[in-house]
């Protein structure tokens, strides 16, 4: 990766998949909790394009109340899976921080927001959500796989460009951690802040709380419609 990442740490053991020419765009998708982000940029680099740099950082290891403050790789902590349990406000923002230090560091060595894809799935996909919603950087799309709107009950979002950005959440009908109810209550207070025409909301037979090839289908099919070639 070019550039001096000494100011970003989640930059210096990310998992990045270089494109095969001049990198015109980038696809920053991050994992869930207990994960890192090798498998995910595997997976990602299946279907890259060839002007798309992937970068899937990994999450720091801190305490998590959900797993009885046993350390694990996480972006914020968890006190629960209910949407009534309290939130890691502080935690949150400094994660949405952090990201944001990523879209900065590519802008500087040439890839502006607008040719950023934001992306994550569950603890990732949740602050994927949150920090595009809430910047001033207005990137390219955000994807987001079984997951929420973290700080649901204040979220106003920001205003400006974001109300016209596309958002692809995706979510299985049999998930047990973060039930598609709660992907469906995310997309319904999305689009009080976005173009409801941006958000699409896709629900996959069977597909208990993971991924499966028909939705890594859309989500390559978001990627080569929101990040086309320059």
């Amino acid at each position: 990766m070019c550039g001096n990442n000494m100011s970003v740490p989640l930059l210096d053991e990310a998992a990045t998949v270089s494109g095969s020419e001049k990198e015109t765009a980038a696809v920053i998708f991050l994992h869930g909790l207990g994960d890192n982000g090798d498998g995910w940029a595997s997976a990602l680099s299946n279907f890259q394009l060839p002007y798309v740099k992937i970068i899937c950082p990994h999450a720091p290891s801190i305490p998590v109340t959900l797993n009885m403050g046993a350390l694990m790789p996480a972006w914020f902590d968890l006190k629960g899976l209910s949407p009534q349990t309290a939130e890691d406000e502080a935690g949150i923002k400094k994660a949405a921080e952090s990201i944001r230090a990523i879209i900065e560091h590519e802008a500087k060595n040439g890839i502006p927001p607008h040719r950023i894809i934001l992306g994550g799935f569950s603890q990732g996909g949740a602050l994927s959500l949150y920090t595009a919603l809430t910047s001033q950087l207005q990137v390219a799309g955000v994807v987001a796989l079984s997951c929420w709107l973290p700080l649901h009950k204040t979220f106003t979002g920001a205003s400006g460009g974001i109300k016209n950005i596309p958002i692809l959440q995706c979510h299985g009908e049999c998930d047990p951690m973060v039930p598609r109810e709660f992907g469906e209550l995310t997309s319904r207070l999305i689009k009080t802040v976005v173009n409801p025409g941006m958000v699409h909301f896709k629900c996959f037979a069977n597909l208990s709380h993971s991924s499966c090839p028909q939705e890594m289908d859309e989500v390559k099919k978001f990627i080569e419609q929101y990040l086309p070639r320059i």
